[in-house]
Order: C-alpha cells, then structure tokens, then sequence
C-alpha cells in the first residue's frame, strides 16, 4: 500500500483543474539524481556484502547472483526472496547502509523546477524507502511529492511485484485514485516505461549514460512518448503528451 506524507496535498480538495492536470510518477535513481556519480557503487557493494552474509557465498559468486536477479526480476531482493527466503527488511537495510550526503549529485535548482510542473507528483522508485527519503530531504525535494511509494510496498497478495510488472503499476493507480491516461512516468529504464505503456501510462524517457541496459543517445520506442535529458528538459517541451 502507498504511503503518504504528513505534508503532501491530498487530491481531496484538489480543484477541478488540478484534477485533470497530469500526474507525475518519478523514478528517483538516475532520474533525480546522478546516482551513477557515486551511489551505484555504493549500493553495488553493499548489496554483494549483504549476500555474502546471508547466503555464505565468496565475493565473485554474491556479485555474480546479485546481477542475475536485478537483471532477471527488476531487483535484486525479488530474487533473493523468492529462491532463499531472506528477511527482505534486513536485506534492504543493510545494503543501503551509507550516508547519502556525500555521493548526491542532480542538477541544480531541482526543487523550484519541480514546483513548475503541474499536477501531483508522486515518487514510484524500486528503492527502499528509508534510502529515496535520505536522498530527497538531501536534495531539498521531499516536499514536493505527495506520495512516496518504494520497494517494501511494491507487494501484491503477499508477494514483492517491483517494476517493471504492469500489474504492480495498475494497482499503483487504483490505490491512488489516478486514471491511467492521466498519469505519466518518468523514468530512465527502458523497461519500466515498457511496461508503463501496456498499463495505460504515458512516458517520459530520461536518458542517462550511466543506466544499465539503456538505449544509446539516439533513438526513441513507440512505447516512449518523450525523451529528456533532466526535468529542466522536460519543463522546455512542448505538450501535450499522447492521450493529454
């Protein structure tokens, strides 16, 4: 289930403008921000470091199966969870264990340009929530989403269903109240908007070098209505996006 924030506006009360203005569902890592600077090895090490604990495996090996679930499942604690029933809290914990302070970079005057776009805005990360809370009170941005979903509520019928699973992303917008042509995600992973798409969504593409898996500098899917480079990109385009 979603989570909201003691500070975010609710769409109760919302007037009938804001209600049919668009509602932005932002990934965080490589969208936000720059984790390619220095989180992902961050995260990367923590996570070997926290297989290797839980499963008793060497260095190469943990490094090795951490990849094969985040490539084959969208995360890395699905994998674990569904072959070795790991205590998916402790996982998440101990492999974000860092000060994020530090290794944040994002383009500036992140804030004020959030606050330019309209309509709600809501946080849609596979990363837990203590992390993507650390890096949005560090960039000043905590306040600007309404909702915050991370991967500890990605859960349908008991069982973790992160993106890129369409069926997650429906259940997303019901418990939000969001019709899917309203809603646009905005996201670095091809995969995810993929998905985005067969949901009803509109997206957004961020290109960022530092993506795995991403596509090169040219190019745009059928599945992708707009390609950026940053949110200030994103403020310059013209609209509307398909379906608007």
């Amino acid at each position: 289930m979603h989570r909201p924030l003691a500070t975010g506006q609710s769409l109760a009360g919302a007037t009938p403008q804001e209600q049919q203005a668009p509602v932005w569902l932002f990934d965080l890592d490589n969208t936000l921000h720059d984790t390619s600077y220095k989180i992902f090895r961050e995260i990367n090490l923590g996570m070997t470091a926290a297989v290797m604990e839980i499963l008793k495996l060497n260095e190469n090996d943990a490094s090795e199966l951490r990849t094969r679930y985040w490539r084959r499942y969208g995360a890395t604690l699905l994998g674990l969870v569904q072959h070795h029933n790991i205590d998916p809290h402790a996982f998440l914990q101990r492999s974000h264990a860092f000060e994020v302070a530090p290794l944040v970079r994002a383009e500036r005057g992140l804030r004020d340009k959030l606050n330019r776009l309209s309509g709600r805005k809501i946080l849609f990360t596979n990363a837990p929530l203590h992390y993507a809370r650390a890096v949005l009170k560090h960039l000043g941005i905590l306040r600007c989403f309404d909702q915050l979903w991370g991967v500890e509520q990605m859960q349908l019928h008991g069982r973790f269903r992160p993106k890129p699973s369409v069926t997650l992303m429906r259940h997303v917008l019901a418990q939000e109240g969001i019709h899917p042509r309203r809603a646009v995600l905005v996201e670095d992973t091809i995969e995810n908007l993929r998905s985005a798409r067969k949901a009803g969504l509109r997206t957004v593409h961020v290109f960022h070098p530092g993506t795995p898996f991403g596509l090169g500098k040219s190019g745009r899917p059928d599945f992708v209505d707009l390609r950026v480079n940053s949110v200030s990109h994103l403020l310059l385009q013209k609209w509307p996006l398909r379906g608007a």
